[in-house]
């Protein structure tokens, strides 16, 4: 994942206390305020059955 492969949701505002994402065949997930500590990957098929469970809650 490259440094323009991530992005935060336009809601979070100009701090960085936001979760990025990068998406694509495997989604990454980081800390905004942290980028350098590293990421989660996450197969894009569960990330977006986590995302829709969250929805539905």
């Amino acid at each position: 994942m490259t440094a323009s492969d991530w992005r935060k949701s336009s809601y979070s505002g100009n701090d960085s206390n936001c979760v990025e994402v990068s998406p694509g065949p495997v989604t990454g997930l980081r800390d905004s305020k942290h980028p350098e500590s590293g990421h989660l990957a996450i197969p894009t098929p569960a990330f977006r059955a986590f995302v829709r469970s969250l929805k539905e809650s």
